[in-house]
């Protein structure tokens, strides 16, 4: 009788480490068109002064929603009409566009998560009443997951990191390596990309992806370019400084925060570096320096431009 239920145990615990290895989280997919947020004042320039948006329909998204009202955007090399706007209304007014219609306008948007403006594209918004120019605003969204607390806790994952979503289509698979997380216990799970991104991989919304953890944080810059995220976007809430000269396993294996920061003169033992790439913690110099455990060679700028809304 032990030694049967001794099976039993040892089926079980084969069958858990099966699941867990064949477990990786799968991510519905959601292909976003190009669309437009307007705030309150050039809602009435568009439109016309006290006028309120009327909903088409719900997105996925608790309390957002496609809108009746459509626009014109422009830029020096053309124009894309019917233009959906969605709601409710923003605090900043913004485009969002695939790279095929920044071509065919003429502009060149940066990559950005959606509020990051400050350095974007300029672009002129055409309405029945009126138009407005943006000095900036116009971006190309960056693929990102919609996902509520309760499956960050349960995935592992924390707002602002960068994940690689695979996508195993029968004709031409693919993989984003850089897929941002954005947490709130008003999203609904969901993996946003662009047309261009649906597209290149014969992609519909409703398809799945695996999410594949990364460990990695970036920094959005004024220039689009990509840099360990220190003070920007994150703030504090993951970033925290070590001001001991020794660096151990011990101490990282305790640590709770998924950056550290640490001295130019501070040593990293060899077992603290395995196991902070193990964990998925950045180690960062203070000064200008190289991450450990992150991206190897990338200035840390405290100081770099971070826009951030949602």
């Amino acid at each position: 009788m032990k030694e049967l239920n001794s099976q039993l145990i040892v089926k079980e615990v084969v069958r858990r480490l099966q699941e867990r290895q064949n477990g990786t989280p799968t991510i519905p997919i959601g292909v976003s068109a190009r669309h437009c947020h307007l705030k309150e004042k050039d809602l009435e320039i568009l439109f016309g002064k006290g006028y309120r948006l009327t909903k088409k329909s719900d997105l996925l998204q608790p309390g957002q929603f496609a809108a009746n009202e459509v626009v014109t955007i422009a830029g020096p090399r053309g124009s894309i009409e019917r233009v959906r706007v969605l709601g409710p209304l923003r605090r900043v007014t913004q485009v969002e566009v695939s790279q095929t219609d920044a071509i065919k306008l003429g502009l060149n948007p940066p990559i950005r998560e959606s509020g990051n403006l400050q350095g974007s594209s300029w672009v002129t918004i055409v309405g029945p009443k009126g138009s407005i120019y943006l000095e900036e605003g116009l971006i190309i969204a960056q693929a990102h997951i919609h996902m509520p607390s309760e499956q960050a806790c349960q995935l592992d994952v924390k707002d602002g990191e960068y994940v690689k979503v695979e996508i195993d289509h029968p004709i031409r698979p693919l993989s984003f390596e850089k897929v941002r997380i954005r947490i709130s216990d008003n999203y609904v799970l969901e993996m946003h990309i662009d047309t261009d991104e649906a597209n290149a991989g014969f992609i519909k919304s409703g398809l799945k992806g695996k999410l594949i953890k990364t460990g990695r944080f970036f920094n959005e810059t004024g220039d689009g370019k990509a840099g360990p995220n220190v003070n920007g976007i994150l703030g504090t809430t993951f970033v925290a400084d070590f001001h001991e000269k020794l660096l151990t396993k011990t101490i990282i294996d305790g640590w709770k925060k998924s950056i550290i920061t640490i001295k130019p003169n501070t040593i990293i033992t060899p077992l603290a570096r395995d196991a902070a790439k193990e964990r998925g913690i950045s180690i960062v110099m203070n000064e200008i320096g190289r991450g450990e455990a992150g991206d190897k060679g990338i200035r840390n700028d405290r100081n770099a431009r971070v826009g951030y809304l949602d």
